[in-house]
């Protein structure tokens, strides 16, 4: 399986902020990440590949980014891009910021918004705060009190980045707890930070960071990616016969919202080791052919599972009963509006379902899905890699029009999946090969 998106990018940016050199390894070298390894070679960091996941990095420190010379490049990277943005906030630099087609599309008020408390000021921005955009760090960082409108770890992570170069103490309060791995290698590397429940039933958190410390290089693990594993573990699930073992897979309990879930409707997924590894819990995970059925998924599940609900319904067209998947409000700013796009796959496939406000109702075909459709990706990864899974038992084939963009994170993922059993082939059509 590859490493973990989230903590690659998260390795390169603690790699540029401690001072010293820090040792990678399980590295997840997709494009989203490696777009982040040339955001910190252009802020000053020597960034160098060992071998195969394998990297050093030999960072500059809190206080003593360089002036980048070039517009920062993010690609489709919204997480790369995003945290970025917090750590340019915080210092006496400015830097345009800029990404793809795709990445020009998405929302980034919600990030610039609080770092503007921090000091930064936005020289220049497309239309609605999107990218490209030129921001210009504060000259002096400012700590803040901030609660995040919405449950989201890009914007909670950009602020505590951001506020690393400020003297005093930032506190950042989230309505749910969201992917907490900023904030542990925040302590792994040395900063003092406080995380405490928060909220009426203890479901938010309240971290509270002391900024301006000297971070300390140490050696980071990077677990196998559980949104990654979700594509061959529901593969495994659909296709009859299939018994797999997945090997090495983080589970964070912020992270493994998609593996409750799939539990519940009862999916035959067994631990069959475990082991703590950098800090994070992680697991061999074995998984079996399964009958699944419908259940309710609630919305408070959401920050545990976001990239993961293209894939749950896919396994939900294959269950029996009903899946309705509560509050995903936060799927339509995703690397396109992910929640039409999955209605629009599943349409094209013959698969009943419904949207009622944020929420997707899909109606289960009982172990049976026609398929037969030509799936749109939007140039969204996790799009085309659900809709492949989905074909591999459906009763007639499934096109993607575009696998381009699943090196962004799962590179490698046709060559896997295939070597499980699956038959994938480019096929001419009337639109995109």
């Amino acid at each position: 399986m590859p490493g973990d998106k989230s903590i690659s990018h998260r390795a390169m940016i603690f790699g540029l902020l401690s001072v010293g050199e820090t040792r990678v390894t399980g590295l997840l070298e997709g494009e989203d990440v490696l777009r982040s390894a040339d955001a910190a070679r252009a802020l000053g960091a020597r960034v160098e590949r060992l071998g195969e996941g394998h990297w050093r990095i030999q960072g500059v420190g809190v206080g003593s980014l360089m002036q980048p010379k070039e517009t920062l490049d993010f690609g489709n990277a919204g997480t790369g891009s995003r945290l970025m943005m917090g750590v340019i906030a915080g210092h006496a630099i400015t830097a345009r910021i800029d990404g793809d087609a795709s990445l020009r599309k998405r929302p980034m008020q919600r990030i610039l918004d609080p770092l503007k408390l921090i000091g930064m000021q936005v020289v220049d921005e497309a239309e609605g705060g999107r990218c490209p955009i030129t921001i210009k760090g504060a000259e002096t960082a400012l700590p803040i009190h901030y609660e995040t409108p919405v449950a989201s770890a890009q914007v909670k992570s950009a602020v505590l980045l951001g506020a690393l170069n400020a003297a005093g103490k930032t506190t950042v309060i989230e309505p749910e707890a969201t992917r907490d791995h900023t904030e542990k290698l925040l302590a792994y590397f040395g900063a003092e930070i406080l995380v405490e429940p928060y909220g009426l039933n203890g479901t938010g958190r309240k971290i509270t960071l002391t900024g301006q410390p000297e971070l300390k290089p140490k050696p980071i693990f990077v677990p196998a990616d559980p949104s990654s594993a979700a594509f061959p573990l529901v593969a495994a699930l659909i296709v009859p016969g299939s018994d797999i073992l997945l090997k090495g897979v983080m589970m964070n309990p912020l992270r493994i919202g998609v593996i409750t879930t799939l539990l519940e409707m009862g999916a035959s997924i067994s631990i069959v080791s475990s082991s703590v590894e950098g800090g994070e819990d992680v697991a061999d995970l074995r998984v079996r052919a399964s009958h699944l059925r419908g259940v309710d998924v609630p919305a408070h599940r959401a920050p545990s599972m976001i990239d993961e609900y293209p894939i749950l319904a896919v396994a939900a067209a294959y269950a029996s009963g009903t899946t309705r998947m509560n509050g995903l409000h936060e799927l339509r700013v995703k690397e396109c509006d992910r929640l039409a796009a999955v209605a629009a796959g599943l349409h094209a496939n013959h698969v009943r379902h419904e949207i009622m406000g944020d929420d997707l109702l899909v109606y289960g075909g009982c172990g049976t899905v026609e398929g037969g459709g030509l799936v749109e990706t939007h140039m969204d990864h996790r799009i085309a890699m659900s809709f492949l899974i989905m074909g591999l038992s459906s009763q007639k084939q499934v096109c993607v029009d575009d696998t381009s963009f699943i090196a962004t994170s799962f590179p490698g993922f046709m060559e896997n999946m295939s070597r499980l059993g699956a038959d994938f082939n480019a096929i001419e059509t009337d639109q995109t090969a």
